[in-house]
């Protein structure tokens, strides 16, 4: 039977483990495509550079025959002297003049014969100089071609009359007519033309074909040729050529390029970094590998940190830098160590430069800042520590800045402020970390500092109930609580997390506080009416009893295990014992004399389940002196590893040890035993015992 059931444990284990293998399996692959999906399509530049800084790569030497690109700015400065310095044409009307005369000469106005030869010969005059159309818009001194024919003769805008000028001449001729501004505006507006007209088509002609032979190149950069060195500085004409080659680079590229190659490509970088993740974690066997609720959750992060760089791209690749991606490092650090906080964050930075511009600066920036953000603070017990992180996070960035400006350009001339706007948003959404906790905690069902500091306080309702229905065991609690945390303390781990599950580890003896001698007022014994078995049963029920309390109270889960392994598989010694000397010679069924588990599994739960012994063990000592409290903690701690109780916790036996000295030593401290002073019978009798009182 025993081996039917090794089996089916076997292979229920193995079911398991590749079940939760499929899960990461299959979490990657989903998340490193929701990845790949939010971030834009974009072609990323082949040479970083930046104009007015320097040249930090290898000597660049042309690959190949390219031309010199003007810039947008160059190219419509020249569109624009182009359209100024082309040539306007005009046609002359040869038959205007004599059909002007004509219809002057037949007009039947009221004016002498000399009047009317006046006016006829100013005309005369005025059209054979020619009297050019209304140029409004147009330079005058640009060139003018007047076309008679087929022939066009090149002129001045100064060489015809205008209209203004034409009606000056009219009103020298017209001063001494009856009515003469009557007779003027009939002339300019229906009989007197202009005889050079405008000619658009023939001008717009002249403009294309001028436009048409405007060169987009500056000049040629031939294959071999040195286009800059290292540490070089990247003057503007420097950073033409640069962008010309980056140009005709991604020219050539296009004619091979595949969109679907380059998404693949990227799928799988982001598979293989988190191939290094999850190798580093396995390597260093980090229990959050273990735990398929922690990995979504650090995957999470990881999507939720791309999407964010993500949408800011699509905005503004300028921007990129106001992603909190600092918020990464500081929540993965709130719940696990800074080892698995760094290098999650590692992983992030890989992952997004591979699709931002500027890779290098963008890697340096985010790398700095992270780990100052990690450095900057041990833990979050205030919330005064999420602004000094933040403010740490500014300081950070706003210094890269001002150093790398400083190396390029050797002067501070070229600072943009604007950056420091952006480093400021940044460190400013970092406070989200805050509300953040709290979501992550819901949701995965975490715990934080924050949350263990607020359940940590003896007014919560659980402790209440504790301290009125089962006063010995809360005091029994706390001294558990101030003992375990000096020893996480020396030893190594989460203090803060043993002093708040040594708080809660017994508050299932609530249920039934009487059955517990350290809450016995009086000297009746409730176990004396029952059998061992029946004893026992409810000694080992205030494991189950507070597990149901702590969830009934909304306490959480790593609180929870403090109450399920503070006594892991060990017995109910005292029934277990009394049992055995009742019924020497009858088996003993061991399952109802022994707590369910699990072992402890963590150095916190390990530390409370040896001092909650310890304890538990010297309130029963008659005589708590230095020999016998040493001798019983050397036995409770030394039965506890016969018993393979630390089988499942890495704690070594020199943290046993440590254990071990700090015990006696507080052991000691707590009950140890006052000097008896001799009574000496005179009149200092009073302030003897006043003296012997006080101390």
């Amino acid at each position: 039977m025993k081996k039917i059931y090794k089996t089916i444990k076997i292979v229920c284990f193995s079911i398991m483990s590749n079940l939760s293998l499929m899960y990461k399996i299959m979490a990657v692959l989903v998340v490193s495509f929701l990845i790949l999906l939010v971030f834009p399509d974009q072609k990323k530049s082949s040479y970083n550079f930046t104009e007015g800084s320097f040249w930090n790569s290898e000597d660049l030497y042309a690959p190949f025959d390219f031309a010199i690109q003007k810039t947008a700015e160059e190219m419509e400065k020249d569109i624009r002297t182009t359209k100024r310095d082309a040539t306007l044409f005009f046609e002359y009307d040869s038959t205007l003049r004599n059909n002007v005369i004509s219809r002057v000469s037949n007009l039947n106005w009221n004016m002498t014969y000399y009047q009317r030869t006046d006016l006829i010969r100013q005309i005369k005059r005025i059209y054979d100089k020619g009297y050019m159309e209304n140029l409004n818009g147009f330079d005058v001194n640009r060139d003018i071609v007047v076309l008679s024919g087929n022939v066009g003769n090149s002129h001045s805008y100064g060489d015809f009359y205008t209209q203004t000028e034409v009606g000056d001449l009219l009103n020298e001729v017209l001063m001494n007519f009856s009515n003469p501004y009557a007779i003027r505006r009939l002339l300019m507006d229906s009989i007197v033309l202009p005889n050079i007209r405008y000619d658009a088509t023939r001008t717009q002609l002249e403009e294309e074909s001028r436009l048409s032979r405007i060169s987009s190149a500056s000049g040629m950069v031939t294959e071999g040729q040195l286009i800059v060195s290292r540490g070089e500085f990247i003057t503007h004409e420097k950073a033409k050529v640069l962008a010309s080659l980056d140009a005709e680079n991604k020219v050539r590229f296009n004619q091979n390029y595949s969109e679907t190659n380059r998404k693949i490509g990227l799928y799988l970088l982001t598979i293989i970094a988190f191939t290094a993740l999850f190798l580093f974690l396995a390597l260093i066997k980090h229990p959050v590998l273990k735990d398929n609720k922690k990995v979504t959750f650090m995957l999470s992060i990881i999507w939720l940190m791309a999407f964010m760089v993500a949408m800011v791209l699509r905005i503004n690749p300028d921007w990129v830098l106001l992603a909190p991606l600092c918020l990464a490092p500081i929540r993965v650090r709130i719940f696990f160590d800074m080892r698995v906080a760094l290098y999650i964050h590692l992983v992030i930075i890989i992952i997004i430069a591979s699709f931002v511009p500027n890779s290098f600066e963008f890697i340096f920036y985010q790398l700095i800042a992270g780990m100052m953000s990690l450095i900057s603070v041990k833990s979050f017990e205030h919330r005064s520590n999420f602004f000094m992180v933040s403010l740490i996070i500014f300081l950070t960035y706003s210094s890269i800045y001002v150093a790398g400006v400083l190396s390029q350009d050797t002067s501070l001339e070229n600072i943009k402020f604007g950056r420091f706007i952006i480093f400021f948003c940044n460190a400013s959404l970092t406070l989200m970390a805050y509300p953040l906790t709290y979501l992550c905690e819901k949701l995965f069902g975490f715990v934080s500092v924050l949350t263990l500091l607020e359940i940590s306080s003896t007014n919560t309702k659980a402790l209440r109930d504790l301290s009125n229905k089962a006063p010995g065991t809360f005091q029994h609690s706390i001294q558990v609580a101030n003992i375990s945390e000096d020893m996480i303390n020396e030893i190594g781990g989460d203090s803060l997390l043993a002093r708040v599950g040594a708080l809660y580890h017994d508050i299932g003896k609530i249920c039934t506080p009487l059955y517990f001698t350290e809450n016995q007022s009086s000297e009746f014994n409730p176990h004396i009416e029952l059998t061992n078995e029946e004893s026992a049963a409810i000694i080992i029920a205030h494991v189950r009893n507070g597990v149901s309390l702590a969830k009934k109270y909304h306490l959480p889960e790593a609180i929870i295990d403090f109450i399920r392994t503070h006594h892991g598989t060990t017995k109910t010694g005292y029934f277990y014992a009394q049992e055995r000397i009742q019924h020497p010679n009858e088996p003993i069924d061991e399952v109802f004399f022994t707590y369910q588990g699990p072992k402890p599994f963590s150095r916190e739960t390990a530390v409370v389940m040896l001092v909650d012994s310890a304890e538990a063990a010297i309130r029963s000592l008659k005589e708590p002196n230095k020999e016998n409290i040493s001798a019983l903690i050397e036995r409770v701690i030394e039965g506890k590893i016969r018993e393979n109780q630390f089988s499942n916790c890495n704690i070594t036996f020199k943290d046993i040890e440590t254990i071990k000295r700090i015990l006696i030593e507080k052991m000691i401290s707590i009950h140890h035993v006052r000097v008896s002073y001799p009574i000496i019978e005179n009149n200092s009798n009073n302030n003897d015992e006043n003296e012997t009182n006080d101390r």
